[in-house]
C-alpha cells in the first residue's frame, strides 16, 4: 500500500485533523520522526517542504529501522485504500499482528474511527527489576514511541515497551534506583503515569468511620506490619486509601475491619454506607435510652446495681468499636482518641463511676456520628463532580443508534447528543449547532454557542440542538476526568499549616498521656489526695489528651475551600497552593491572550516595491510555521484574501524576535523592529512610518531580507471585556500590584495597560526578560502570582510563587504546569481564588486558635476539679465539630 502517513504535521487546519489520512502533499521532516509526532510546519494550506526522510519510517511502529542519508522513502500509513477489500494486504504502520499471528487487522494511525488499533507488548523483558505503570495522556500510538526513546536514554535502563491499546507501560532495568527519574522524565514528555505493581494491587478504597486525622494513622500503622503491604496512604479528609500489597481485596477488607473501619472499593460502597449509617444511629439511640432509663431509675427506687448493669450495657454498646479500634491502635504502637477514650471508659468503670463511663463513650459515639456526616458533606462536594458525565452514551454503529457505557466508546467514534442531555466525553461537533452550559467545567453559567469544528467538554449540558459528536478523548482522559483527578490528588497533598499542626499534635499526645500517667500516681505518692481523686483527673487528661479538633482544623478547611474552588472553575492544586494565594500582593499578566482577547487582527499593510499580494503571500509563507497569535491573525486575513503561501523551506523560529525561512532560493524574515535593527537592514524609508503605527498601540510585523524590507503589516489586538472590571476586583480583595508583561512594543503596552487599569507595565520582552522582571517583583517584597496561558509563559510561571494559568479547559498544558487553573478562558474567576485563599486561612487560624485554648482551659479546670469527665469529652467531640462546621463554611462561600 502506498498510503502516506499524515500524523499531527498540521498541513491543514482547516481540514479534518484524522491522523493517518493520506496525503498527496510532501511534508518537510527534518529529523528521522514518527508519524505522530506533532510538526507545526506546515500550516493553513501552506505549501509544505519537500519530505527529506533519513532512513525507512513505518509511520507507528516501534522498531527503527537503520538510517541512509538523504535516502528518500515512502512513510507507509496506516489508513486502509477504499479499496482494501484484500484483508491480506499489508498495514505496516500500525498493524502490531506479526506474520506469524497471521491474523490481518485494520488499523488507523493517530486516530480512532470504526475500526481499532492493536497493539501488543511483548512480555519477554530482559532480566533485572522490572516495574509495570498506566500511562495517561497517549493519544496516537506514536506517543509510545516517543516514551519508549525517552525513557531508554536513562541510565540503567534496559528496556522500555509502551502498549497504546491498553496504556500500559513496562520498564526492565539493572537497579531498583533507575526507576526513580522515570515519572519527572515523563512529565517532560507531555504525559503522566501511574505505577503498579506487578499483580496489578494497587488498590484505591474509600474507608468509612474515620472521624479524627489520628484514626487514618492508626489504620497506616496496623496495615504496615503486615508482611504483604508494600505501601498504605490514607487520606483523613478524603476517606480514601490507596494500598500496595499482594493479598486480596477481601484480606485487605478483613483487616481494616480488624480495627474498627470499613474498607470498599469506591464502586461499591454507597449502599453499604447507607445502610452502615442507619444500624450505627440506633445503637447510639439505644445506648443513650439505656442511660436515661438507669439515671431516672437511680431517683425511684432502683438498686445501684441494677443501674451500674444498665449503664454497662450501655458502655458494652457503644463502646465496642472504639474499643476494638483502641487494641489494633496498640498493637501497632498508635495512641489514638480511641485509646485515649477507651483508656478513660474503662478506667471510670474501674472506679465505679459507671455513669461517668457510659456517659463517655456515648458522647463520643455522637460525636463521631456527627463528625462522620459534616465531613461526609465536604467529601462529596467532590464526589459530586464524578456524577456530572454520564455513564451512557448514545454512538452510532452503521446506520443504527445504540446505548453504550462510556468506557466502551472509542477516540473516533460518532456520538449522538439529544437537547437537554449532557454531554458524555470530550469531542468536537461534526454536526448540528446548539448552545451548551459549560458552568460543570468553567464556572461560568451562560450557555456558550456551539457550532460544527468547535470542541465541547463532557459533562456540560446541550441546551437546544441535536448534535453529532467525534470522540477525541477516552473516558479516562476527558477534561472533567482530569479535573477530578487533580482535585483528588490537590486533597492528599498536605498544605505546610497542615504538615505542623500534625507535627504539633504528634509530640502534644504523647506528652500529656506521661503528664496523665504522672497525675493518677504522683499526688498519691506525695500525699496529696486520694487514689481515687489522683486517677479520676489522669482519666480526665486523657481525654484531653487527644488532639482531634486541632488535627482536623486544616485539612477540612483546604479541601471544602478545594471543593468550592472546582464548582466555580478553579483547579487548585493542592492545600500549599491555596494558602500561597492567600498571602499574594502582586498578580503579573501576561498581555497577550490573557489581557487581551489573543486574536488580533490586520489592521494596515504598506508594502514597499512589491505587490500587497506578492508581500502577504511570503508573509503567510512565514507566518504559517508559527502558532503565535499574531502569526494566526496574518494566516487567517491572507486566507480570507485568498492568498496563496509561497514554496518554503529550512524554516527557524528566532525567540522573541520573529521566524525565517527560504523562499524560492532567498532568506526571507517576518519580525520586529529589533530583529532588522540587529541585522543592520536600512530602515531609513520605513522606520516613521513604524512609529506612527506602533504610537497608535498597534504591533508590526516586518517582512524582509537581510538587505531590504519589502513590506509592514499592523495587527491590532483588544482587550477583553472583563479584563478592567476583574483587575478591579482583584485590588479590591488585598492585591497591591497588578502588572502587565509583554513582548510587544512602547506604544501597544502602554495603551493597553491603560485599558487594563494596571499599576505597572514592562515592555519589549523577551521569554527570560519576563522573568527577570518576575524577580525583581519578589525582591521588592511581593508575594508574586503569574497569571498566562501556562504553554508560552511556563519559565514565568515557574518562577512567581504562584503559577496560574487561565483557559484551561481549552488546553492540557496548562493543567499540568500551573498551580493553579482557570478553566474558563477569562479573568472573572480571579479575585474569587484570591478572596476564596484568604477566608480559607483565616478560617484555619480561627480553628487552630479554637482548639488549643479549649485543650488550655480543659486542662487548667480539671486540677481544680471544676472539670468532670463527661464534661472534658464533650469539650474534645464539641471542639472537633465545631471546629468542622466553621470549616464548612467554606463550601458555600461566594463573593
Amino acid at each position: 500500500m502506498d498510503d502516506q502517513c499524515c500524523g499531527s504535521n498540521k498541513m491543514n487546519e482547516n481540514k479534518e485533523k484524522n491522523g493517518c489520512s493520506a496525503s498527496d502533499k510532501s511534508i518537510a521532516k527534518l529529523d528521522n520522526s514518527g508519524c505522530c509526532s506533532s510538526n507545526n510546519n506546515s500550516v493553513n494550506g501552506i505549501n509544505p517542504l519537500p519530505i527529506l526522510i533519513q532512513g525507512k519510517n513505518n509511520c507507528c511502529s516501534s522498531s527503527s529501522s537503520k538510517e541512509t542519508v538523504n535516502e528518500q522513502e515512502k512513510i507507509s500509513c496506516c489508513t486502509p485504500s477504499p479499496t482494501s477489500d484484500n484483508k491480506q494486504k499489508n498495514n505496516a504502520c500500525c498493524n502490531s499482528a506479526t506474520k506469524e499471528d497471521k491474523i490481518p487487522v485494520k488499523t488507523n494511525c493517530c486516530s480512532s474511527n470504526d475500526q481499532q488499533t492493536r497493539d501488543t507488548i511483548s512480555n519477554s523483558l530482559p532480566p533485572g527489576e522490572k516495574m509495570a505503570y498506566r500511562v495517561h495522556g497517549m493519544d496516537c500510538p506514536a506517543c509510545a514511541k516517543t516514551i519508549e526513546k525517552g525513557l531508554s536514554t536513562l541510565k540503567d535502563i534496559a528496556e522500555v515497551k509502551v502498549n497504546y491499546s491498553t496504556a500500559k507501560m513496562q520498564v526492565a532495568a539493572s537497579n531498583a534506583d533507575a526507576f526513580i527519574p522515570i515519572e519527572s522524565e515523563i512529565k517532560k514528555l507531555g504525559f503522566s503515569i501511574e505505577p503498579l505493581n506487578q499483580n496489578g494491587n494497587i488498590k484505591t478504597f474509600e474507608i468509612e468511620g474515620m472521624d479524627c486525622g489520628s484514626c487514618a494513622k492508626s489504620i497506616e500503622n496496623h496495615l504496615n506490619t503486615l508482611p504483604s503491604v508494600k505501601n498504605v496512604s490514607v487520606n483523613f479528609s478524603t476517606g480514601k486509601m490507596k494500598i500496595e500489597h499482594s493479598n486480596s481485596v477481601e484480606d485487605i477488607m478483613t483487616e481494616v475491619s480488624k480495627i474498627g473501619f470499613k474498607a470498599s472499593l469506591p464502586s461499591k460502597n454507597q449502599s453499604i454506607q447507607t445502610h452502615k449509617n442507619k444500624n450505627e444511629n440506633g445503637l447510639v439511640i439505644l445506648s443513650g435510652v439505656l442511660i436515661a432509663l438507669g439515671f431516672i431509675g437511680s431517683f425511684n427506687e432502683v438498686s445501684t446495681m441494677m443501674s451500674s448493669i444498665l449503664y454497662a450495657i450501655a458502655m458494652v454498646i457503644s463502646g465496642s468499636k472504639p474499643v476494638k479500634s483502641a487494641f489494633y491502635a496498640i498493637k501497632s504502637r498508635s495512641l489514638d482518641m480511641n485509646v485515649l477514650m477507651s483508656a478513660a471508659a474503662i478506667g471510670a468503670a474501674l472506679i465505679g463511676e459507671w455513669l461517668e463511663g457510659a456517659t463517655v463513650v456515648w458522647l463520643f459515639a455522637i460525636g463521631n456520628l456527627l463528625q462522620t456526616k459534616s465531613i461526609e458533606r465536604t467529601r462529596n462536594s467532590i464526589r459530586n463532580l464524578m456524577d456530572l458525565a454520564p455513564p451512557e452514551a448514545w454512538i452510532y454503529v452503521g446506520s443504527e443508534i445504540i446505548k453504550k457505557p462510556v468506557e466502551e466508546i472509542n477516540v473516533g467514534d460518532i456520538i449522538f447528543v439529544k437537547p437537554g442531555d449532557k454531554i458524555p466525553l470530550d469531542g468536537e461537533i461534526i454536526q448540528g449547532e446548539s448552545s451548551v452550559n459549560q458552568a460543570p467545567i468553567t464556572g461560568e453559567s451562560i450557555p456558550i454557542d456551539k457550532n460544527i469544528g468547535d470542541t465541547v467538554y463532557a459533562g456540560t449540558i446541550n441546551e437546544n440542538g441535536s448534535l453529532e459528536i467525534r470522540v477525541t478523548k477516552l473516558v479516562e482522559d476527558t477534561t472533567i476526568s482530569k479535573i477530578i483527578h487533580l482535585v483528588e490528588e490537590a486533597q492528599e497533598q498536605k498544605a505546610p499549616t497542615e504538615a505542623f499542626v500534625d507535627k504539633f499534635a504528634s509530640i502534644y499526645t504523647p506528652v500529656v498521656f506521661i503528664l496523665a500517667l504522672a497525675v493518677m500516681v504522683v499526688p498519691s505518692l506525695l500525699g496529696f489526695g486520694t487514689w481515687g481523686e489522683s486517677f479520676y483527673k489522669g482519666l480526665e487528661i486523657l481525654v484531653v489528651a487527644c488532639p482531634c479538633a486541632l488535627v482536623i482544623s486544616t485539612p477540612v478547611a483546604i479541601v471544602s475551600a478545594i471543593g468550592n474552588a472546582a464548582k466555580n472553575g478553579i483547579l487548585i492544586k493542592g492545600g500549599t497552593f491555596l494558602e500561597k494565594a492567600g498571602v499574594i500582593t502582586a498578580v503579573a499578566f501576561d498581555k497577550t491572550g490573557t489581557l487581551t482577547e489573543g486574536k488580533p487582527k490586520v489592521s494596515e499593510i504598506k508594502t514597499l516595491n512589491v505587490s500587497e499580494e506578492t508581500l502577504l503571500s511570503i508573509a503567510l509563507t512565514l507566518e504559517g510555521f508559527s502558532t503565535h497569535p499574531i502569526a494566526k491573525s496574518i494566516v487567517r486575513y491572507g486566507n480570507e484574501k485568498g492568498i496563496q503561501p509561497k514554496n518554503g523551506e529550512l524554516y527557524k523560529s528566532i525567540v522573541g524576535k520573529g521566524v525565517q525561512a527560504t523562499i524560492q532560493g532567498d532568506i526571507f524574515y517576518a519580525g520586529n523592529l529589533k530583529l532588522f535593527e540587529e541585522m543592520n537592514v536600512d530602515l531609513e524609508d520605513i522606520k516613521k512610518h513604524i512609529h506612527e503605527i506602533q504610537n497608535k498601540g498597534k504591533t508590526v510585523v516586518i517582512i524582509g531580507t537581510q538587505t531590504q524590507v519589502i513590506g509592514v503589516i499592523a495587527v491590532s489586538d483588544t482587550i477583553r471585556d472583563t479584563s478592567a472590571s476583574a483587575l478591579e476586583a482583584l485590588k479590591q480583595s488585598g492585591v497591591k500590584q497588578t502588572v502587565m508583561l509583554t513582548g510587544d512594543n512602547e506604544g501597544t503596552a502602554k495603551r493597553i495597560a491603560s485599558e487594563a487599569n494596571v499599576n505597572r507595565y514592562f515592555a519589549e520582552l523577551l521569554p527570560e526578560d519576563k522573568v527577570d522582571a518576575i524577580k525583581k517583583l519578589q525582591n521588592e517584597g511581593h508575594k508574586v502570582a503569574m497569571v498566562g496561558d501556562g504553554i508560552n509563559d511556563a519559565p514565568a510561571l515557574a518562577t512567581a510563587d504562584l503559577g496560574i494559568a487561565m483557559g484551561g479547559a481549552g488546553t492540557d498544558t496548562a493543567m499540568e504546569t500551573a498551580d493553579i487553573v482557570l478553566m474558563a478562558d477569562n479573568l472573572d474567576k480571579l479575585s474569587h481564588t484570591i478572596k476564596l485563599s484568604k477566608k480559607a486561612l483565616t478560617i484555619i487560624k480561627q480553628n487552630i486558635w479554637f482548639s488549643i485554648i479549649i485543650k488550655v482551659l480543659a486542662l487548667v479546670f480539671i486540677f481544680p476539679g471544676w472539670l468532670t469527665l463527661w464534661m472534658a469529652v464533650l469539650s474534645d467531640t464539641g471542639a472537633a465539630l465545631i471546629v468542622i462546621l466553621n470549616a464548612m463554611r467554606l463550601l458555600k462561600f461566594k463573593e
